[in-house]
């Protein structure tokens, strides 16, 4: 069968199936629609932004992109360590200033061009050097990730060195990341900025297809240097409403719905479903405008913390799929993670003495909302619920709402001018990627950096760098314990929750396993 012919009269059919259901009370088991073996569809909440590793932050993007590229190394099954993928294996000076890696032979990009040692040059050139031709990779890239390489040197055809100014603890944990996934040189040459739309990796599964909000279709590659993929291919289809997502799961027109609406999970409790789960390092936040405006006032970003019922959100909205949060770095890294902290108690009578002491009673807030995005946890619900509890304490939220890249357009660049909160989402891989990218002050939008409420302290700033380049790992805990210290007093982002992640598969969909990264790795999925 022509996978990509399918795609066009399958989905259709599967669209009709799914509005059919919306009106129907479906029973497990009752498929209105049919996919064929051997071809994956995946519903997800939001359509990829772009499909170059380099050029993308977000999650619906990085579940497609991990199936078609590889890097250096990758996160082991199940765990956060690193093991050898690209790279065979490294060897790091006594210093820990250099990493050369020894590259597997004999793999070629999709294109059926060489990988090899100028190939992982390009990558990280194009990354780091703002005078190389391609380096145009999005206004906010994670290259942050890679930001303490000084050079990457061709040692000979497969052999590659990294080149620190200084120590780097995070650096093997952030080459397996999306970010350090390594693309066709001769493909980003040939399409330039287009290249997002014609991405070129050395994965189990190749780029087909991008129909602009309908699917990204990868199929298997045929010349894949390991083990091949199960699938024959795997159609990725972006479907914002969740009401719809769910339907689309009942009537058979996807066969795997990540990020489940936590009230629609007793639907799939019959035998024709799989609802798997798996912990991770997630955070999910509001972010303050600390720069202008009533949060500007550390007593009203603290008030907002105890004025928004955290407990309510988690057992009530998210149907106890999620924690409450304490703080910018999630439980899940538990070498680094303050248990001595406890999160913000539910106490609207602080919040309004707070508001009141700071002379922000009846204060105008413009808080931004997402239809739904990269591990947002029922965004407008959760925004619904929260703008109830500040509203009860005195203040005045309105809410805007906007599809999930728009909301990206708006949030990144920053809030200054625009609005007074945002909500938020991080899947980490390392203790240091959400507060360095996001908390400290050289991290604000105009220096390309997350930190979208300009929250700035020293004090913070210090313990981050001296964290980073610290290679032992016990004294990286303290320093990251008693950053969390100050960042909780200091209240940045109100801390909400974290989540538990969980997808639904049909009965015909063996193997999936969710990754404590977020990954979605589809290569060993057998579909019948």
């Amino acid at each position: 069968m022509n996978v990509l012919s399918w795609t066009r009269r399958g989905l259709f059919a599967a669209a009709a199936g799914a509005a059919l259901a919306t009106g129907l009370a479906l029973t497990p088991g009752t498929a209105l629609a049919q996919t064929p073996p051997g071809v994956l569809i995946v519903g997800q909440i939001a359509e990829p932004k772009s499909l170059d590793p380099a050029a993308v932050t977000a999650q619906n993007d990085f579940r497609i992109v991990v199936n078609m590229y590889e890097g250096l190394v990758q996160y082991k099954s199940g765990t956060l360590e690193v093991e050898p993928s690209l790279a065979e294996s490294w060897d790091v000076s006594e210093d820990g200033t250099e990493y050369t890696f020894k590259l597997r032979e004999g793999v070629t990009f999709h294109d059926g061009t060489p990988f090899n040692a100028e190939a992982v040059k390009f990558n990280f050139d194009r990354m780091l050097d703002e005078e190389h031709p391609y380096h145009n990779t999005g206004p906010f890239p994670l290259a942050f990730f890679f930001s303490a390489i000084t050079e990457t040197q061709v040692v000979d055809e497969y052999t590659v060195k990294l080149v620190l100014n200084e120590p780097y603890a995070p650096l093997l944990s952030n080459l397996a990341y999306p970010t350090g996934l390594l693309v066709s040189p001769t493909a980003v040459a040939e399409y330039g900025e287009d290249y997002g739309r014609n991405p070129v990796g050395t994965g189990p599964f190749q780029f087909a297809e991008w129909r602009s909000n309908e699917r990204v279709v990868v199929e298997r590659y045929a010349d894949y240097w390991g083990e091949p993929a199960e699938a024959e291919a795997v159609v990725f289809r972006p479907i914002t409403d969740a009401n719809t997502r769910v339907a689309e799961m009942l009537s058979g027109g996807i066969d795997v719905m990540v990020e489940v609406p936590p009230t629609a999970l007793s639907e799939f409790q019959g035998e024709d479903y799989n609802i798997v789960e798996q912990a991770g390092p997630h955070v999910w936040f509001l972010i303050l405008n600390a720069k202008e405006g009533p949060f500007a006032d550390k007593r009203v970003r603290q008030a907002a913390n105890y004025a928004i019922n955290k407990e309510a959100l988690v057992n009530d909205v998210l149907e106890g799929t999620a924690e409450v949060a304490a703080g910018p770095i999630p439980p899940a890294f538990a070498w680094a993670y303050n248990e001595e902290l406890d999160p913000y108690p539910y106490d609207p009578e602080k919040a309004r003495e707070l508001i009141e002491e700071a002379g922000a009673e009846g204060a105008e807030l413009t808080f931004y909302v997402t239809e739904g995005g990269s591990g947002m946890l029922d965004p407008i619900p959760m925004g619904t619920a929260i703008q109830a509890d500040l509203n009860a304490v005195g203040l005045d939220v309105k809410i805007e709402t906007y599809e999930w890249n728009t909301f990206l357009g708006e949030v990144n660049p920053g809030l200054e001018g625009k609005a007074d909160m945002a909500e938020m989402a991080w899947m980490t891989n390392d203790p240091d990627t959400l507060p360095f990218l996001a908390l400290r002050t050289a991290a604000f939008p105009s220096e390309g950096g997350f930190n979208s409420g300009y929250y700035s302290n020293p004090e913070v700033d210090a313990l981050l760098d001296k964290a980073r380049v610290e290679t032992d790992q016990e004294e990286r805990a303290k320093l990251y314990k008693e950053m969390q210290e100050i960042v909780q007093e200091d209240a940045p982002w109100v801390f909400v929750a974290n989540w538990k992640q969980n997808a639904v598969t049909s009965d015909r969909v063996e193997n999936l396993v969710l990754e404590p990264s977020f990954l979605l790795q589809l290569e060993d999925v057998v579909k019948n």
